[in-house]
């Protein structure tokens, strides 16, 4: 028997990358998924994807900007399977061509990055609350970022909206804890998703690389298995806190590079 064997379970972003990971390892535990994304082609995808593994998908399309969109993502997947236990709030990111520094950032961009990471976050929990309450306790999944952990020299309303969700995500977990809905957040680093891929040059790929204490970057698996573990019983006694993924990224000092180049053999 899966870890996640009867249970329903609703990722955003699930049209790609770290989202269709998820999905798929989710299903693959026993899950039944609904996979929700702006794109529906790509939700499409990664429905067929699980079905094609011997899984249970349902895609919805959803702009999660929007509450009422959000209202009958919930719905759907209520209505098509009959209640939900974990809710994967993964749609997020920013514009760096508009989201700089203090002085040149686009402040347009920051209500955009309010409103794709932060607002569509707590519109998912709002939902979904009452659900996974009826359903004698569930599993909240957030995604923010190592941008909440640090400062950088662009992506000021990134980081800022990503270090409020794991702020609301404290909050969710201490306000419904006795009714045993737990929410927790993971914290990617640099993952290889094809997003990434596509938009870096291998140049920074590699100083990606030599930023983490481990020598490679994250796959989006390594982050949907995170999200499994949350979302499964395993983590039962695991709330109101933020996972860490990135490869050691934030563990390592600035100068650990240079210095391991330093060392002898």
């Amino acid at each position: 028997m899966g870890r996640l064997a009867g249970k329903v379970a609703v990722i955003t972003g699930a049209g790609s990358g770290i989202g269709r990971a998820a999905a798929r390892l989710m299903s693959g535990e026993g899950a039944r998924v609904v996979v929700a994304d702006f794109d529906a082609e790509g939700a499409k995808e990664t429905a067929r994807l699980v079905a094609e593994a011997g899984g249970t998908a349902l895609p919805v399309t959803v702009d999660v900007t929007d509450e009422a969109s959000v209202a009958d993502l919930i719905a759907a997947a209520v209505a098509e399977f009959g209640g939900l236990h974990v809710l994967c709030n993964h749609v997020g990111g920013t514009n760096p061509r508009t989201d700089l520094d203090l002085l040149r950032m686009d402040l347009a961009e920051f209500d955009r990055a309010v409103s794709l990471n932060l607002r569509s976050t707590l519109y998912g929990a709002r939902h979904a609350m009452p659900h996974l309450i009826r359903a004698g306790g569930g599993s909240i999944v957030n995604t923010a970022s190592v941008a909440a952990l640090v400062g950088d020299v662009t992506q000021t309303s990134y980081g800022a909206v990503k270090a409020a969700v794991v702020s609301l995500t404290k909050s969710i977990a201490v306000q419904y804890g006795p009714q045993r809905v737990r929410c927790n957040a993971i914290a990617p680093g640099a993952v290889l998703t094809p997003a990434l891929e596509d938009n870096l040059p291998e140049s920074v790929v590699e100083s990606l690389k030599a930023g983490n204490a481990l020598p490679y970057l994250g796959s989006p698996e390594d982050i949907g298995h995170t999200m499994v573990f949350l979302a499964s019983d395993e983590s039962r006694y695991l709330t109101g806190q933020l996972l860490v993924v990135d490869g050691g990224m934030t563990a390592q000092s600035s100068a650990a590079p240079g210095r391991r180049a330093m060392l002898p053999g």
